[in-house]
């Protein structure tokens, strides 16, 4: 049995690799390297779940229906008894085991001799059932397809080093059925998301990845410059002015699910480039727009069997009804000592901030001091899912004033874990208050708040032209898969997180 457990120093893996390429060598030589003639007939899992009825379908019944199959897949174990054999190899549907017999193969046996873990083969034969009653293949044909010229890690640990499992998804995913699986799931959450949409007639659209005006979420972009127009640019921080533009255009019901990127840290929450579902609903307000984010999240759960999950410890049930509560009451209840008549007395919020050591600007209002105090105090309790409503205009640049109190928005936030998963409200589309708002934005960016928005004359342009009211929302698909597979880090949840560049 050779390469059954892969040694872990360099020296050795050197080695290891040394003695394949020796045999890709020797493949070369005799003209049968890479060759690409081979077609699937089956994929190993579909056989696994027409057969998994081992009682109906014994060795004998198998044998006795002559099911020639043909399958590939990589080889993960081996065992050689001579004039027999076994390997077991994986596609991307599952396993299963190949038996290999000398007197059956003929030259073709040295070729399972000469495999090593991580080679990827095709075989052909009969199904058949071993005494231990498992589901395998009496091959009929063996070929090497790829030789494998790195060795895989230890069947038995995988890959014991985090960072190397980012870095190296590709063989994360061979060796670890978890991962796997996360990403089968996260497939799954995004389809569902998208036919539950289009049955309710959204259209699903696409907008520019790269902008002349940042804008649509208070974030600091990435800059890039178009040399042919030796023009600045920058990648989208969110795609909501252009769609409302369609919405403007008449296209009522619209969404997009696509990245966004924002030049900001990197941690368990944060990736520079993420996924958003953004939509957009004419006719709809912040209240209809909950209804909607409750229910297509409660949907994506009952898609992958997580309407109770586990997450960072904490058990969450999506079935129950979310909670609604203002960001006011959630902070008048977690800090006793703000009485509600002053919460808008710029000198108590201040004071506050400071009791609780929060670095704060002289720039910001009684609205921005809420949110800090909100976020400090508040927003890691909120474990079930809920709805925090009715934020401050000053950090709400782009949601409609509440008509009964001017200094709030019709505007919405989801937390589930202690993490926001979305944000909504109703769409400010009163063109001249947009304008003021704006102006408001680029006056803090000149006071040195690099996430403030900029002055975009064509969405005010737009909005002139008339804008339905609207409902919108923002839904972070990274972190509702956090959520529905129950993984601690977004990098779990991406195939190919950023990373910094390896050392030499």
């Amino acid at each position: 049995m050779t390469d059954q457990t892969p040694e872990t120093t360099p020296h050795d893996e050197n080695h290891l690799i040394a003695e394949r390429r020796a045999k890709l060598t020797a493949l070369r030589g005799q003209g049968i390297a890479f060759p690409n003639d081979f077609r699937r007939g089956d994929y190993v899992g579909d056989l696994q779940a027409q057969y998994v009825d081992a009682e109906q379908w014994g060795a004998e019944a198998l044998e006795g229906q002559h099911h020639r199959v043909a399958v590939a897949g990589r080889v993960l174990l081996k065992r050689d008894m001579g004039k027999a054999g076994f390997c077991q190899i994986q596609d991307e549907s599952g396993r299963l085991q190949l038996w290999l017999k000398k007197d059956v193969l003929g030259e073709a046996y040295e070729v399972f001799k000469d495999l090593d873990l991580g080679d990827i083969v095709s075989a052909e034969g009969e199904l058949t059932r071993t005494r231990t009653g498992e589901l395998s293949l009496k091959a009929e044909s063996l070929r090497l397809l790829t030789k494998a010229l790195r060795p895989l890690p230890d069947k038995f640990h995988g890959m014991a080093d985090v960072e190397q499992r980012y870095r190296q998804r590709y063989v994360d995913l061979i060796v670890s059925p978890d991962a796997r699986d996360v990403f089968v799931k996260r497939s799954l959450i995004i389809r569902a998301i998208r036919a539950w949409l289009d049955a309710r007639r959204f259209l699903e659209v696409e907008t520019p990845m790269m902008h002349y005006i940042p804008g649509g979420a208070a974030a600091k972009p990435f800059t890039t410059h178009h040399n042919a127009l030796d023009l600045e640019l920058y990648l989208r921080v969110a795609p909501e002015l252009y769609l409302k533009r369609l919405v403007v255009g008449g296209l009522e019901r619209v969404y997009e699910i696509n990245r966004n990127f924002r030049n900001e840290g990197v941690s368990t929450r944060h990736n520079p480039e993420f996924t958003m579902l953004e939509l957009y609903e004419a006719y709809a307000t912040y209240t209809e727009i909950m209804d909607l984010t409750e229910a297509v999240i409660r949907h994506c759960a009952q898609q992958v069997d997580a309407v109770v999950s586990e997450w960072d410890g904490n058990s969450i049930d999506l079935g129950p009804a979310f909670r609604r509560w203002s960001m006011i009451d959630a902070v008048l209840e977690h800090n006793p000592e703000i009485k509600r008549e002053e919460l808008r007395d710029l000198a108590v919020m201040r004071a506050h901030c400071a009791r609780l050591k929060l670095p704060i600007k002289a720039s910001y209002g009684w609205g921005k001091l809420l949110l800090e105090i909100f976020e400090a105090t508040v927003e890691h309790t909120l474990i079930q899912p809920t709805f925090i409503t009715d934020h401050p205009v000053e950090v709400s640049p782009l949601a409609r004033a509440n008509d009964l109190d001017p200094e709030l928005t019709d505007r919405f936030e989801l937390f589930i874990g202690g993490k926001e998963l979305a944000n909504g409200f109703s769409e400010l589309n009163d063109p001249e208050d947009q304008a003021a708002r704006f102006r408001a934005q680029v006056d803090q960016k000149a006071g040195g708040d690099d996430e403030a928005m900029h002055y975009d004359a064509d969405y005010i342009r737009a909005l002139e032209v008339g804008l339905p009211p609207t409902g919108g929302l923002g839904v972070g698909i990274d972190r509702l898969v956090m959520l529905l597979t129950g993984s601690s880090s977004i990098r779990d949840v991406l195939l190919f997180p950023y990373m910094r560049p390896e050392a030499g």
